[in-house]
Formats: C-alpha cells, sequence, structure tokens
C-alpha cells in the first residue's frame, strides 16, 4: 500500500498518479496558471487508485498549506478524485479556504452544491458573505439556514450582526435579536457584545446599556464597544464615567481602548479630563503611535489648546496624511488659518501627498479666516497638480469660504456648474451665508433645497425662521414655525457647559436650577452694568421675537453662554482662563458680552461652538469678527 506524508501532494490526470513535494507545488502552479482553467474543463474525471487510502485529515492539511487559488483548486480537484467531497470535514475546510483567500463566488458554488451542510457550513459562508461586504448575500443565507430549521450558532450570529452593525440596520438587527432569544443564545458572551455593538452603532444607547449591564462577563472590547456608543451618540460624560468603572474592575485598556476614550474627550471638549487622559496614557507607557497620536491631536485642539495639539504632532516619530490633515483642520477651527497654510509646505517637503481630507481641512482653514485668494489657488491646484477630484466637501468649503465673504453670487455660480451631487452640508453652508448677509430671496431658494433632501431636520427651518425675523418678516417666521408644529419637529435647546473642578455644569437659556443661581445672576448684572459703561450695547436683532425692546433685552441678558461665563468667575481662581462650550453657533450679542467681560476682567475666554473656536483675549477675539 503507497503512504503518503505530509510533504507531498497527490497529483493526477487520466493516465497515472504522480507524487509532487509541497515546495515545487507553488512553482508548478506558477507555471501553469493560465492552462490551469481550461484544464479544469477539460480533464476526464478523476478516478481514485483502488489501493489508496487517504486519511481525511491529509487534504486537510494539504488545504490549510495553500498559498493561492490555483493551489485550492488542484487540491479541490484531487479532493473530489478520491472521493471525499461526502466527507463534512473535508468539505466544510474546503469552503473555509475559498472563503479565506476571497475567492467567495467559489465558495458559494462549492456551498450551493454541497449535499450535506452542518451548522459550520452555514457559518462559513454567512461570515465569507458578510468579510466580502455582500450584504444581501449574508442576509439572504441567513434567512435561509433559519428556513432550513439549523440552529445558528455563536459564531454566525455575530456576524449577521456585524452586518446590521455596518449598515445601521437596526429592524434587521432587531430580528436578529429575536432569533438569538429563540436560540438560546442570549447569555453567550460573544452573541451579546455583537448585540451591544450594533444597537450602540445604531444609536439606540439605552438597549445597548441594558444589554451591557446585564452581562455577565465583560471584556475588553465591550467595554471599548460601549464606550464609543456614548461617545457618538452625544453623551462622551458618560463614556469618560464608564472608562473610570472599567478601570476600577481591573480591565487594563489597550491602545484601541484609549483612542477611544481620547475620542470622547475630544467631543466633551473639557480639558481637565483631556490632561487626565494624556497622563493616564503616559503612565501605561503607551507609544505615541500614529492613529493614538492623530487622535490625541484632535482632542487637544478640540478642548481648546491648539498649542498642546501642536506638542502632540511634533512628538510624534511618524506621522501620515490624516496626521498633517488633523494639525492642519486644528488651526483652522482655532481661526488660525496662515499656521495651518504654512504647514502643507511641510509636509511635500517630508514626502507625504495630499489627499481629499487634506484639502477640506486646508479650504476649512481659509473659509475661517477669510482667505479668499489662498483657497481659490488651492482648489484650482488640487486636481491640476495633485489629482485630488473636488468633491462636494470641498466645494461646500468654497461655497462657506465665498459666502462669509459676501460674494454670494460667485457661490451661487459655483453651486450652479457643479458636476458632483448636492448635499443638505453645502445647502446648508449657502444658508447659513444668506442670514449672514440678510439675503431673504437666495435663503428661500436654499432653505427649500435643503427641506427637501431633510425635511425632517428641524434646524434648517428655525434658520429660515431667523432669516425672517431678521428681516422683520414675522408673518413667514411665523409660517415655519407653524410648519414644524405640523411635522412635530422640535428646535433643538441651545445649552451651554463649563468644566470646574473635574464637574460637569450645564445651562440653558434663562436657566435658574444651578445651586448658585442667586449669585450668577447678582453678579451678572453688576458685570453688565460696568459693560455698559466701557461701551457695550446689547444688539436686541439676535432676539428673534416680536416682543418689546424691553423684553429682548432681558432675554439677552440670560443667555446660557453669559450665565456659564458668570460662573466661572465666580468658580474658577482669577486670572485663570475660562473654557466654555456650545452646542450651538454663539450670538451675535453674546460674542461682543465676551469681549468686553475680557478685556474687564482681564481673563482669557475660550469657546467652542457648534461651528468653531473663539480665543478672547483683552477685549478681542482671535476670529476677528470673522465668523
Amino acid at each position: 500500500m503507497l503512504k503518503l506524508t505530509k510533504t507531498t501532494f497527490l497529483t493526477a490526470n487520466h493516465e497515472r498518479f504522480r507524487l509532487l513535494p509541497l515546495s515545487q507545488l507553488a512553482a508548478t502552479v506558477d507555471t501553469q496558471e493560465t492552462s490551469l482553467k481550461s484544464q479544469t474543463h477539460t480533464q476526464k474525471p478523476l478516478e481514485s487508485h483502488p489501493s489508496l487510502q487517504i486519511d481525511p485529515k491529509y487534504f486537510v492539511s494539504v488545504l490549510l498549506n495553500c498559498k493561492n487559488i490555483f493551489q485550492i483548486k488542484q487540491a479541490h480537484a484531487q479532493i473530489v478524485a478520491n472521493g471525499l467531497l461526502t466527507n463534512l470535514f473535508v468539505s466544510n475546510k474546503l469552503l473555509y479556504i475559498y472563503v479565506q483567500h476571497k475567492a467567495i463566488d467559489e465558495a458559494h458554488a462549492f456551498f450551493g452544491g454541497m449535499r450535506e451542510k452542518d451548522p459550520v457550513s452555514w457559518s462559513v459562508m454567512v461570515g465569507g458573505f458578510a468579510k466580502d461586504g455582500d450584504f444581501v448575500n449574508c442576509f439572504r443565507t441567513f434567512k435561509e439556514l433559519t428556513r432550513c430549521s439549523v440552529q445558528p450558532d455563536n459564531y454566525t450570529l455575530p456576524f449577521v450582526l456585524r452586518v446590521c452593525r455596518d449598515r445601521m440596520d437596526l429592524l434587521m438587527g432587531s430580528l436578529v435579536h429575536g432569533v438569538v432569544l429563540k436560540s438560546g443564545l442570549s447569555w453567550d458572551h460573544f452573541v451579546c457584545a455583537a448585540l451591544v455593538d450594533m444597537y450602540a452603532k445604531c444609536r439606540v444607547i439605552d438597549d445597548a446599556r441594558k444589554l451591557f449591564d446585564d452581562m455577565h462577563k465583560k471584556d475588553l472590547v465591550t467595554w471599548t464597544v460601549m464606550i464609543d456608543g456614548y461617545a457618538e451618540c452625544g453623551n462622551p460624560n458618560e463614556s469618560l464615567v464608564l472608562f473610570d468603572w472599567m478601570s476600577e474592575e481591573g480591565i487594563v485598556p489597550d491602545k484601541i481602548t484609549m483612542v477611544t476614550v481620547v475620542n470622547a474627550c475630544s467631543k466633551l471638549g473639557a480639558m481637565h479630563k483631556a490632561r487626565f487622559v494624556h497622563d493616564y496614557i503616559c503612565s501605561m507607557k503607551f507609544s505615541l503611535t500614529v492613529i493614538l497620536g492623530t487622535a490625541m491631536i484632535d482632542m487637544y485642539a478640540k478642548c481648546g489648546s491648539v498649542d498642546f495639539a501642536r506638542e502632540i504632532f511634533d512628538g510624534m516619530r511618524e506621522k501620515n496624511v490624516i496626521s498633517w490633515s488633523v494639525m492642519i483642520a486644528a488651526y483652522g477651527y482655532h481661526g488660525q488659518g496662515k499656521k495651518a497654510l504654512d504647514l502643507f509646505p511641510m509636509m511635500l517637503n517630508c514626502g507625504i501627498m495630499p489627499n481629499r481630507i487634506t484639502f477640506v481641512s486646508l479650504l476649512y482653514a481659509c473659509s475661517h479666516a477669510g482667505l479668499v485668494d489662498e483657497g481659490f489657488e488651492l482648489f484650482n491646484i488640487m486636481w491640476d497638480k495633485y489629482g485630488v477630484k473636488p468633491d462636494v466637501k470641498h466645494c461646500t468649503c468654497m461655497v462657506d469660504l465665498l459666502g462669509r465673504a459676501g460674494r454670494l453670487d460667485e457661490a451661487l455660480k459655483l453651486i450652479e456648474n457643479m458636476t458632483v451631487e448636492k448635499d443638505e452640508g453645502l445647502w446648508s453652508a449657502f444658508l447659513a451665508a444668506c442670514r449672514i448677509h440678510k439675503h431673504v430671496e437666495l435663503a428661500e431658494w436654499a432653505a427649500k433645497s435643503l427641506l427637501e433632501l431633510q425635511p425632517q431636520n428641524p434646524g434648517h427651518y428655525v434658520l429660515l425662521s431667523n432669516i425672517y425675523a431678521n428681516a422683520g418678516m414675522w408673518e413667514d417666521m411665523a409660517k415655519v414655525r407653524n410648519l414644524m408644529t405640523k411635522r412635530n419637529l422640535k428646535k433643538i435647546p441651545g445649552w451651554t457647559w463649563i468644566e470646574v473642578d473635574n464637574k460637569i455644569h450645564q445651562f440653558s437659556v434663562g436657566d435658574k436650577s444651578h445651586p448658585l443661581s442667586k449669585e450668577i445672576y447678582g453678579l451678572l448684572k453688576s458685570l453688565i452694568e460696568k459693560l455698559e459703561l466701557a461701551g457695550y450695547v446689547p444688539d436686541t436683532n439676535f432676539v428673534l421675537h416680536d416682543v418689546d425692546e424691553e423684553v429682548k433685552v432681558g432675554m439677552l441678558y440670560t443667555h446660557s453662554e453669559k450665565l456659564a461665563i458668570t460662573f466661572g468667575l465666580i468658580a474658577t481662581p482669577e486670572g485663570t482662563p475660562i473654557r466654555i462650550t456650545k452646542n450651538l453657533r454663539v450670538c451675535g450679542d453674546c460674542h461682543t458680552f465676551i469681549k468686553f467681560v475680557s478685556a474687564i476682567t482681564k481673563r482669557s475666554i475660550i469657546v467652542r461652538d457648534s461651528n468653531r473656536f473663539h480665543h478672547f483675549i483683552e477685549g478681542a477675539c482671535s476670529c476677528g469678527d470673522y465668523w
């Protein structure tokens, strides 16, 4: 009897068997690649030698050593020739190898011809489609699995749930959750972690948290998913609370977790938290990789310190195009457009070529610093010189740049000549420019296009109604507000938060819920008296209500920005900076108010609103009143 070893590979044709060493197989395949496919169709079915009895494990070993699709097909032919396709163990391994080599069409064809399938077969095929990004066939195969009364396992279900996550398909995710419950796998660690991930990415954070809290065992991946989920759903403070809890549970974070925590700090904008996280990273001796370093640049920039961001940037041993782009963007939304542009030639000198993100960052910096000519030059050379085709993001930056500069006709011409599809970001930028320059007719045109794209976004209605209010068109404003009511849309409330002694204090307009509310309003009253003596005049144009002038002044004085800054004056040491964050764009009157406060109190005040950062020092703002 002929005995085969693991160092040999069995090949055959219709005349004879011959033994080919594995070391020679790759070379043999390479020289025959052009003829293999035709051979597969022209050769007669291979017959196994009656004296050979080959252990199925041998072919499994051969499959695992295949380096390319041609070797896999040759092994497949030998499996057929030796009558081992009926061996489910071998068939599943062959299916798995096809999937691992991304030969998804071959895998699907083989799967369809399998006479017998077990849960492993189905899992491999579902996972293969998921990894290949073929979500339609992934769902279709999973549905077929359930119809065949096959019990899905803890390998199949996480794959399907990840597809639901990536597609943000909450309906399908909920249906799969029902299958999980029926299968009795709701307590399986891997399945439950996938459910938490799916619900978090679909922004159903309460359901994700309930599953998370019910888990008996939480690994680092699950903690990281939950931390990231809260940050993405607009509650970064809870992300940091979870991180503290994770540390108390003795779970040691890795770099991926720390990137998630750093991103949460970026969204929160709290400098104290940023410093704490930075110190923690140093104490854990994490190296400043490209991903972690870039995240920290973004964190410090969004917490109000572009100087700290630059320190991290300069300290990185390795930088990629994203690192440079993030640093450029950091200077951009701090109003330091010239410094942003200075980085561009430095990046080129380091041998790093710009991409679409780089040009978005550069054009954004130009738009927030009024650098119109520089913006035009960059927009014109990005395709001609660097091969980066302008997309809707770049066009949006140009519309914003022209609109802020008051060149609405040029912005309109750019929009009309665009060859890329217009999105809500572009129309929002143009509508905002119409508000700044009080062009009602163009605002109505932009709003119509915007509401066709996003009829359920209340912010668009509010912006149009504010334009009408500024123009004194109260009836038109009322019509827009009534339309919001009919569509059950509510205005996003404005609020401002400030961090003091590692605690976040939040204020809304006219807020009196704070424990120091009496002291806040008392100091605010005396502060306004001093400001008025210094020349501050309340701008009631920013009160968008048809009420008496005296009432408008009273409403202005209780804006959330003013309350937060006044609390900062009470609760922080004299001479220290005050940092606040506003969820909406800071209004013009509050902008003027803060300039006067910085001059009177000798305090630097850093304001982060929905658009950018404002640094107020001795009565002047870094934006140059251009925002």
